[in-house]
């Protein structure tokens, strides 16, 4: 049984285009979004050649740390510039950006001109991140966008799983080079299919069909460019304490105090200059309506759990199962291989029970499958942990799809950018706390356990020889890796919690759905 479909007033004004002509646009995005998403994996195994080309060991980190912070803090600024001019011309500038930064760090001298153009990379990668989603949602009507959102998260799943392969396969036979050169055709055909093909209907001159009006034109807008740099430096100044944070320099020490205390007053400077902005980079609306403020909280703590699979697993598979890299690669991968089925089939679920309830569900279940991780046996078998992240992509996905294809189903065309925006700016902020914060938790159990100070990596270094180590030794440490890996899971259980606590206390029972006659909303 369908309900009616619209519980706020107001219809999207941009009517989806005719399958035929969709089909080269989805082409262009999931190339687009395989740009971004493989560059972290192909580009990670590959940093053995370039430190050795290029030197800057100890800086070597900021590869990746400055792409993602220049990802993250533009993002909100991405999602308002394609609400106020078009979604076409931002992805057609995030794409362009994105290849001049891979031409230029294909031909970079040093490590330090590399991580330079490592960020210009990343400053399109932004506009390809968020603007990807955001057209995805206005291709598709509400019932059918399970479909590209399936499409995009294959992308990802792809990407985890190639990227790595191709990146050591280009870094041991040809160059390093090659892992930003090979970017440059992926990119400039889905360029050329974007300006060939991309027409957003929303800014038509008429609309067809039931409702129809004229677009009126729009008045000369005033970029709030005081917001934007407001939050580009208070995001950058988080990022950087976040990620260098016991890495470069102590957590108490003046560098991260010194940083957070500016993101602090940075902070306080963006609040006061958006809510005297005409037009504000992030408007208040974003975290007034409770469906909304709910789906970023929500989508902040997956990002925040997410980190123990990405970034704990691996270390796990390695350094207490004593797989080697390809093997607890697969054990991580199975995850992306569930996902992305999980999340084409939870339209079935979110038609009948609705959004939130879809969502609740779950997160449930993630919940459960976190707290089972430490209840794995000592060394255990690499089945155990690959059968808990097949069913927690099962579960991520049938929790993450429906909030973002419910929460961009509450605004209006125009809106939809920035809303779109600010649910990955805050999964990329979520995503950087959770290194952080689990970096610091795995450590001090390690530092318990073993006394003196604990650092997971160079634990985990020392048992990639295992036979270079007393067999009494190799158990302890393992031992140790594993107690930390539980912890962290545990932490991750609690950040499912925190996404539960938002979705049952802020999200409404029912997502206000604009109307497109599509049925049940939640």
């Amino acid at each position: 049984m369908t309900e009616p479909s619209t519980t706020r007033t107001g219809t999207d004004p941009a009517p989806t285009p005719a399958p035929a002509r969709r089909r080269p646009v989805v082409a262009a995005l999931m190339l687009g979004m395989g740009l971004a998403a493989i560059d972290g994996t192909i580009v990670s195994t590959a940093v053995p050649q370039i430190v050795g080309d290029l030197g800057g060991l100890s800086v070597f980190s900021w590869l990746f740390s400055g792409y993602l912070l220049a990802v993250t803090v533009t993002l909100p600024v991405y999602g308002k510039l394609s609400d106020t001019f078009g979604r076409k011309p931002v992805l057609v500038a995030g794409v362009v950006l994105f290849l001049v930064g891979s031409l230029l760090c294909a031909a970079a001298w040093d490590m330090a001109s590399l991580i330079a153009f490592r960020v210009v990379q990343g400053l399109g990668g932004g506009a390809l991140q968020g603007t990807v989603q955001t057209i995805a949602a206005d291709l598709y009507p509400l019932k059918e966008r399970p479909k590209i959102q399936a499409k995009l998260s294959s992308v990802w799943a792809a990407s985890a799983v190639a990227g790595p392969a191709a990146g050591g396969l280009l870094a041991g036979y040809a160059d390093w080079r090659w892992i930003f050169l090979i970017n440059l055709p992926v990119g400039l055909v889905a360029l050329w299919l974007i300006c060939r093909y991309l027409v957003e209907p929303g800014r038509a001159g008429v609309h067809a069909g039931a409702g129809a009006r004229k677009t009126e034109p729009r008045a000369r807008v005033r970029i709030d460019w005081a917001g934007a740099l407001c939050v580009f430096a208070t995001g950058a100044l988080l990022l950087t304490a976040l990620v260098q944070g016991g890495v470069a320099w102590p957590w108490l020490s003046a560098p991260s105090l010194g940083l957070l205390g500016g993101a602090a007053v940075l902070g306080a400077v963006t609040v006061l200059v958006e809510r005297r902005a005409a037009d504000p980079i992030i408007p208040g609306w974003v975290w007034r309506r409770r469906t909304i403020a709910a789906v970023n909280l929500a989508l902040g703590a997956l990002g925040l759990l997410m980190v123990a699979p990405t970034v704990f697993l691996p270390t796990y598979a390695q350094s207490v199962l004593g797989l080697g890299p390809i093997a607890a690669g697969f054990v991580l991968s199975v995850m992306t291989l569930s996902w992305p089925v999980s999340a084409a089939l939870s339209n079935r679920v979110y038609t009948r029970i609705g959004f939130r309830l879809t969502a609740i569900l779950g997160m449930s279940g993630a919940l459960l499958v976190l707290l089972a991780f430490p209840l794995l046996p000592f060394p255990g078998e690499p089945w155990q942990p690959a059968l808990l992240m097949l069913l927690l992509g099962a579960a991520l996905g049938l929790f993450q799809l429906p909030l973002v294809v419910g929460v961009q189903s509450t605004v209006p065309y125009e809106e939809r950018g920035t809303t779109t925006a600010s649910v990955l700016f805050c999964r990329q902020v979520g995503q950087s706390v959770g290194a952080a914060v689990f970096g610091a938790v795995a450590n001090g159990v390690l530092a318990a356990r073993l006394g003196g100070d604990g650092d997971l990596d160079a634990l985990a270094r020392s048992l990639d020889s295992p036979e270079s180590l007393p067999p009494a030794t190799t158990d302890t440490l393992r031992r140790a890796v594993d107690a930390a890996v539980d912890y962290v899971y545990l932490g991750a259980a609690g950040a499912a919690a925190l996404a539960l606590l938002a979705l049952l206390t802020l999200a409404p029972r029912r997502f206000p759905v604009l109307g497109e006659g599509t049925g049940r909303e939640d």
